[in-house]
């Protein structure tokens, strides 16, 4: 009963609109305050204990990293780098928009950072070249969901941290899926640029245009190679044992101002505390979601809730496919609905037990967790990435729909994929990583 209480606590909380955060905190309160003898110290040890890990320290400098490309030119010379690169294909702009975000993708980790960042450069270009301006920004969401599946990745922290897994294993088991989703979305791209003629290629003035403007490769190859560097300097450097994972962030933060204020020089003092606040402002954002999902765990634990949902599904099922799918079904209902981090610190600590006990590798759990939450950035009513793209192309959320919904296909399909096919995220983290299960 009290669990009942709790938990209806936490929804009216959000049918009120209190940011998910507050109203985790609000239902732990209440349930130490009126249904529990234990102090209420515990919800601030939870509040603590829950940050206070070297691993999150990943989490603030790639947030940074981020920030500075996007403050300074890093991320328009990653674009200017693929545009010259794909020459004349068709629909070259909207496939370099899937790429230069899988590569920002792997430098800031962050879903909404990529599409603000990439949709800013690119949607202009796009709505110039002849593309539909609700295409070109549906794509741009969907090609921001890489953020969370390809590392770095800010989700696969929060997971490793909760589940007690490895970050650079986790870092591995998403360039299976984050791979063949980005293949997919360049397909699809093609076919929509030749049905549709989007693009400079079908349009003789554009491409004379483009053609005038286009310089050398040695020139592109020089202003642009610093830009291009840094996820193989990070990712390169985790993985050939030069620095952990937290060292990689603070690396990559550091190279990424270095290259921003004496190569670039695209960024003054001024941009400095800019960067800080936003920095600061999603680092805290992250660090309270942590906070508060744990608190809330740990009451969870208290009215046995967790025990009670994994016996209540193993009771209609103890096949293993079939548990999986719901699994799936059910995260991405949460994506629609709850932040990405919250959902994993709620409900990791519920599923993991239920797929250890079915054999599934909780690292390949991690993947399909983060893939079905990087699925939620994409979809209403809560999907970040709409809202920001949104916001940039000043195209409402509805009109963008009717685009949306084959993406989103097309980004279901790769989770099945990989929900069914383990070594699509196993297989590195075995070659790679030394992984053994």
């Amino acid at each position: 009963m009290n669990a009942i209480i709790v938990l209806s606590v936490f929804v009216i909380a959000l049918i009120l609109q209190v940011p998910v955060a507050f109203a985790l905190g609000v239902s732990s309160v209440a349930y130490l305050m009126f249904f529990s003898k234990v102090p209420m110290t515990l919800a601030i040890q939870s509040l603590f204990t829950s940050c206070d890990s070297f691993p999150m320290l990943c989490v603030p400098f790639f947030v940074m990293a981020g920030e500075v490309m996007l403050a300074g030119s890093l991320s328009q010379k990653l674009v200017d780098f693929f545009k010259y690169l794909m020459g004349s294909i068709k629909g070259k702009l909207g496939i370099i928009c899937v790429i230069t975000s899988a590569f920002f993708a792997a430098i800031s980790g962050s879903g909404a950072a990529t599409v603000a960042c990439i949709g800013g450069i690119l949607l202009p270009a796009m709505v110039k070249e002849g593309y539909d301006k609700s295409y070109s920004v549906s794509l741009a969401c969907c090609a921001g969901a890489l953020g969370p599946v390809i590392p770095p990745s800010v989700p696969a922290i929060v997971y490793a941290v909760t589940a007690g897994e490895s970050i650079s294993t986790m870092f591995l088991s998403g360039f299976g899926a984050g791979l063949v989703l980005m293949v997919l979305l360049c397909l699809y791209n093609r076919y929509m640029a030749v049905k549709h003629g989007y693009g400079a290629e079908f349009h003789p003035e554009l491409a004379e245009e483009d053609k005038q403007n286009k310089r050398s490769f040695w020139t592109i190859f020089k202003d642009s190679i610093w830009a291009v560097l840094i996820p193989f300097i990070i990712l390169g450097g985790i993985y050939g044992g030069v620095f952990s994972p937290t060292e990689a962030a603070i690396v990559a933060t550091a190279y990424a101002l270095i290259i921003s204020f004496f190569v670039y020089r695209s960024m003054k003092l001024k941009d400095l505390p800019k960067v800080l606040n936003k920095t600061v402002l999603t680092t805290g954002t992250i660090m309270i979601l942590m906070g508060c999902a744990s608190a809330f765990g740990r009451v969870l634990t208290m009215e046995q809730i967790p025990t009670t949902i994994a016996r209540s599904i193993l009771s209609l099922t103890e096949n293993k496919y079939l548990i999986l799918l719901f699994i799936n079904l059910f995260l991405l209902l949460v994506g629609m609905l709850m932040e990405t981090s919250a959902a994993i610190v709620i409900l990791v600590p519920i599923f993991l037990p239920i797929v250890k006990s079915l054999g599934v590798d909780p690292i390949h759990f991690g993947a399909i967790v983060v893939f079905n939450l990087a699925i939620g950035l994409c979809t209403p009513p809560v999907g970040l990435n709409l809202f920001v793209g949104s916001r940039i192309a000043n195209v409402p959320i509805d009109r963008m729909m009717k685009h949306l919904i084959p993406q989103i296909g097309i980004m279901i399909v790769v989770l099945m994929l990989m929900t069914y096919c383990e070594p699509l995220a196993l297989f590195l983290p075995k070659v790679l990583g030394g992984y053994t299960g």
